[in-house]
């Protein structure tokens, strides 16, 4: 089954809702991946840290077994870095790791 990335980029509430957190949690839940992590990159890490249907959204997901992490840059770039720590979301540099998943083929969702 592997690892399943899903790189969020979008502030479309609509989209987080009924895409990216339906078929993460759906995933772990079902066992079609053995692991997937969200990728919360630009806008979605103002979403994620401050919209409180999101964050209810994210607490299932996690709790699921869904992964969540941020970039880090853009976190601080937003003012949301230590709401999303408090969440339980792990910041990281993810431009050079991006690329590394990219580059071996792993199977990355972008949304």
């Amino acid at each position: 089954m592997g690892t399943l990335y899903i790189l969020w980029t979008t502030d479309n509430i609509l989209t987080v809702r009924n895409m990216i957190f339906m078929y993460a949690t759906n995933s772990k839940i079902h066992n079609w991946w053995d692991e997937v992590v969200v990728i919360i990159w630009g806008a979605a890490a103002k979403l994620a840290a401050e919209n409180d249907d999101i964050k209810d959204s994210m607490d299932i997901a996690m709790h699921a077994g869904v992964k969540f992490s941020a970039c880090v840059a853009c976190a601080r770039q937003l003012g949301v870095a230590d709401e999303l720590t408090q969440r339980g979301v792990e910041l990281l540099p993810w431009g050079k790791k991006l690329t590394e998943l990219i580059q071996n083929g792993e199977k990355i969702l972008t949304v």
